[in-house]
């Protein structure tokens, strides 16, 4: 029931700027915590950047500065705003709402999507 639909991907040179959007249905965003996570090629999934259910905003320190994320309660998407790219960026976005308790917060492994490629090169 829960869907959540990446878009906005491309192919950008280093310095350049890209907005993706998480689009949520069978969900309200404002009632969740979201985050956005990405795989590079070969590499493992990590987390990126995520916003609460309370809107506070969250960023790996690989990011922090360049990377914005954001909430339209009205679109129901959650939005990442990437500026300054850089090739190590490129990689698959994904987002996921994110089920946190006292030990942290955690994707819910059953709602991933397919991503937006984001590739960032010369």
């Amino acid at each position: 029931q829960v869907q959540l639909v990446e878009s906005g991907g491309g192919l950008v040179q280093p310095g350049e700027s890209l907005r993706l959007s998480c689009a949520a249905s069978g969900t309200s965003v404002n009632i969740n915590n979201i985050g956005w996570y990405r795989q590079a090629p070969g590499g493992q999934r990590e987390y990126v950047a995520g916003i609460s259910s309370g809107g506070t905003a969250t960023y790996v320190d690989s990011v922090k500065g360049r990377f914005i994320v954001s909430r339209d309660n009205a679109k129901n998407t959650v939005d990442l705003q990437m500026n300054s790219l850089k090739p190590e960026d490129t990689a698959v976005y994904f987002c996921n709402i994110m089920w946190c308790s006292g030990d942290g917060c955690y994707p819910d492994f059953g709602s991933w999507g397919q991503g937006t490629q984001v590739i960032v090169s010369s």
